[in-house]
């Protein structure tokens, strides 16, 4: 029952909403980065070798793609389910991850083209501002939080 009422106080907050939709965003585009990607030549070439740029196509490199792309499609239910404190502990951890991982594949797999340098400038810009939101959030939940607790004290005495 408080599951119920947490995901039904969520849905008439704004700003685990808004975090979903931007996770939605954010899936859409690594989507079709990754479906661009796979239309280059040389793309296609060495996913027929069983090596893009280098890495061996495992299914230890497989399972680690798909856990990757993963986390912003369970972010987008998460972002809207989940209590308050987790909600901004998972929405900054997510985002910060995803960042890191996002510059991380510059240096990995094949070259770096036009369409790949533009999707991943809005997939970082979007996962900044999930963090900045996030943290915004946190930070005027607990300025409200203590302005109760004065209004609460206050009232006491």
């Amino acid at each position: 029952m408080k599951a119920l009422n947490t995901i039904q106080s969520n849905l008439n907050d704004p700003m685990p909403m808004l975090l979903s939709k931007l996770w939605t965003f954010l899936s859409l585009n690594y989507i079709l980065c990754d479906l661009l990607s796979n239309m280059e030549m040389s793309v296609l070439q060495m996913l027929l070798e069983g090596k893009v740029g280098g890495i061996p196509m495992t299914e230890g490199m497989l399972l680690f793609a798909g856990v990757s792309l993963e986390i912003p499609f369970l972010m987008i239910v998460l972002s809207a389910i989940l209590p308050s404190k987790a909600n901004w502990i998972a929405n900054i951890a997510a985002a910060i991850l995803m960042i890191v991982y996002q510059l991380g594949s510059f240096f990995f797999g094949s070259g770096v083209t036009f369409h790949y340098v533009f999707f991943s400038a809005i997939e970082i810009l979007g996962n900044a501002a999930i963090l900045m939101l996030a943290l915004k959030w946190r930070l005027s939940s607990q300025s409200s939080q203590s302005q109760t607790l004065v209004k609460i004290t206050t009232k006491a005495n």
